[in-house]
């Protein structure tokens, strides 16, 4: 009785002082556990993104976000008047980016990259340290990050959709490891909203939830909350059509088995080229990384279900399955010694650095071709002049400064055309629901001053497409070609 009710003395001694004491010593421990990690990842997310500030665009998604960014500050309607197959959390990005810094460069953008990759970073350090101590904290974070590079340049340096999921999934598994379920739920909700994929950590995140009711109804709520609200901020029929229901063409499966497929494997093989310095010793420890790593394995297989998902197997798709590599492959290097532990960390730092010199000397033709084109459509038109783009450059109207004719920002909206496809079906009846009449109806209402057809023998040419051709037709004549893409002023300008 007498040890459950003392108290700790003014001067510091008795029970109560010595538990406070040891509790105050972990904290000090744990502050001083991040505050030696975090600058350390800090600064390597820095440099693993260096190459991302070395030009003013790597994809058409960038130049995509750009333009809608652009449509948005000047009194466009998400899922209206700006349309993509997208949820909206990153086009809202890059519009609060632009009305903070200006829309003329993604510097701040790629900025937050940097950040998100970093938040990756500490949360997987965090998730490996509760699990399996101090050293597998440090090595899952720094081994993100080296690994965060090891794909094609456009794809992992690109501050596009993937790379505003990985956050809220590793955030997810985060809340979901200390049984947060409503957090969980809400990080896995905003991982949906950066992108419909980032959805899939939902499945590690239910493993783990087990049956617990309670724990069920709160990740439920969590999950639907900012999804919910997503879509009462925009239109909600819209935002169902656009995100869900509208992509059937898209994600279905159409073309050569052989070009899926050499796609699929050439993006794995480069991404197995940046983990070649973790392949022996996962090897040599498989049990380790079997042991305990349940929900990982889950969560790998559902990311790599994600990749699968539409079978386009586009680079960027493949950034999904990093965050659940890496913990596996610090759960089977924790069985190392601490001195083997640096070779394989030294061998995929030298495969990190090769994918940072790739980035530095990339070529950039496509992107050097929709400059010229978008430098030739801004001569000949006035600031105030609407122009189209007929290809899958979104980007050109950036470059330019014009705004667009329609909404539909690329020919694969209309056409069904992908990257990722060899071409088939592809054309008028393959567009999106509606599109066409919706395309002719805004192109009627405010005739573009210039079409740049930049098809350049794809198939969706103009003389493939019947509506486009008699709109050429119509009231257009030639102005001239650059690079390949052919220019189409409006008659009587």
């Amino acid at each position: 009785m007498l040890a459950r009710t003392a108290v700790p003395s003014r001067t510091g001694s008795g029970p109560g002082a010595a538990a406070g004491a040891g509790a105050g010593a972990g904290a000090g421990a744990r502050a001083g556990y991040w505050t030696r990690l975090l600058p350390l990842l800090a600064a390597l997310a820095c440099v693993t993104r260096a190459p991302s500030f070395a030009r003013p665009l790597w994809n058409p998604d960038e130049g995509y976000l750009a333009v809608q960014a652009g449509m948005l500050a000047h009194g466009g309607e998400l899922y209206e008047t700006v349309v993509d197959r997208k949820p909206p959390l990153v086009p809202w990005l890059y519009q609060a980016v632009f009305a903070v810094a200006g829309p003329d460069s993604l510097t701040y953008v790629r900025i937050l990259a940097v950040l998100a990759q970093l938040a990756t970073a500490a949360l997987l350090a965090s998730l490996a340290r509760r699990r399996w101590g101090d050293r597998a904290g440090r090595t899952a974070g720094v081994l993100y990050l080296l690994i965060s590079v090891g794909l094609n340049p456009e794809d992992a340096q690109a501050a596009a959709f993937e790379v505003f999921i990985l956050p809220g999934t590793a955030a997810a598994m985060w809340c979901a490891d200390r049984r947060r379920w409503g957090a969980a739920g809400l990080a896995a909700g905003c991982a949906f909203l950066a992108k419909q994929t980032g959805g899939a950590v939902l499945l590690p995140v239910l493993w783990l939830c087990g049956a617990r009711r309670g724990g069920l109804l709160r990740l439920g709520a969590g999950a639907a909350a900012p999804v919910l609200g997503a879509a009462l901020a925009t239109d909600p029929a819209g935002f169902l059509f656009w995100t869900v229901t509208g992509s059937g063409t898209y994600a279905s499966f159409s073309g050569s088995v052989l070009h899926v497929a050499g796609r699929a494997l050439a993006n794995a093989t480069i991404l197995a080229v940046a983990c070649a310095g973790l392949v022996p010793a996962v090897l040599h420890n498989r049990r380790a990384a079997r042991t305990g790593t349940a929900d990982l394995w889950l969560w790998l297989a559902a990311s790599a279900g994600a990749v699968t998902v539409g079978l386009h197997f586009f680079g960027h798709y493949y950034l999904q399955l990093l965050p659940p590599l890496t913990l596996l492959a610090t759960a089977a290097l924790r069985a190392l010694p601490p001195g083997r532990l640096a070779g394989p960390l030294l061998a995929t730092a030298c495969c990190c650095a090769l994918f940072l010199t790739w980035g530095l000397l990339a070529p950039r033709a496509e992107l050097d071709h929709a400059r010229r084109v978008a430098d030739a459509a801004a001569r000949r038109t006035g600031p105030g002049d609407r122009v189209l783009f007929w290809g899958m450059h979104p980007e050109a109207y950036w470059f330019a400064g014009r705004a667009p004719a329609s909404r539909y920002l690329t020919a694969g909206l209309l056409t069904n055309y992908s990257g990722g496809r060899d071409g088939t079906r592809t054309g008028e009846p393959y567009a999106v629901e509606g599109g066409w009449r919706t395309f002719r109806e805004e192109l009627a209402t405010h005739p573009p001053a210039l079409i740049v057809d930049d098809s350049r023998g794809k198939p969706y040419a103009p003389e493939r497409l019947p509506s486009l051709h008699r709109l050429l037709a119509a009231g257009y004549e030639e102005a001239g070609t650059v690079d390949g893409a052919v220019l189409y002023a409006r008659e009587g300008r």
